[in-house]
């Protein structure tokens, strides 16, 4: 299982304001930028995107910034993933069905079920055995364990070494 950048990036921006000094003090996306050596133009979409999912707070204006809108216990790393993840698919036969319109799942789901395409369904699939393949259930049974261990823990859980992060991030 692979997550993508862009969950790694919301992951590490919520580390860092979760750990911050003063963490009601509002921050900024390029200080969080700079800790972590990463493009700021593809964390404001992240940063957009936990706020609009209720993780950030944001504060427009001069002196405005962005903070926790959640306290860390509060925050599930499952859940989260599973809202900003664009997708869980393992092999090319995990897809959403064809037929399902945007408007009929809401983009921030936080449901797994996966669905396969069956090749007669969607010729662009590649694999032959797809309709038959039982290989397709245990990527399911492992992604679902994935995500059901993520489930376990908050973001208070993974802050246990604080005073290290800390550290790190605010030389």
């Amino acid at each position: 299982m692979r997550l993508t950048n862009y969950s790694d990036y919301a992951l590490r921006s919520l580390i860092y304001l979760a750990v911050r000094p003063e963490p009601s003090l509002l921050a900024n996306i390029s200080d969080i930028a700079d800790s972590y050596g990463i493009s700021k133009s593809h964390l404001t979409k992240i940063i957009h995107q936990l706020g609009q999912l209720g993780y950030i707070e944001s504060v427009r204006g001069k002196n405005g910034g962005i903070r926790l809108a959640r306290a860390p216990k509060d925050i599930n790393l499952g859940v989260l993933i599973k809202q900003i993840e664009p997708d869980f698919n393992l092999v090319e036969c995990f897809a959403v069905p064809a037929t399902r319109h945007d408007s009929e799942q809401d983009s921030h789901s936080t449901d797994l079920s996966v669905t396969f395409i069956e090749e007669k369904k969607n010729k662009s699939l590649g694999c032959v055995i797809s309709p038959v393949c039982q290989l397709k259930s245990v990527f399911s049974e492992a992604l679902t364990a994935f995500i059901n261990v993520l489930e376990r823990y908050t973001l208070a859980d993974i802050l246990n070494n604080e005073d290290e992060l800390n550290n790190l991030l605010f030389r």
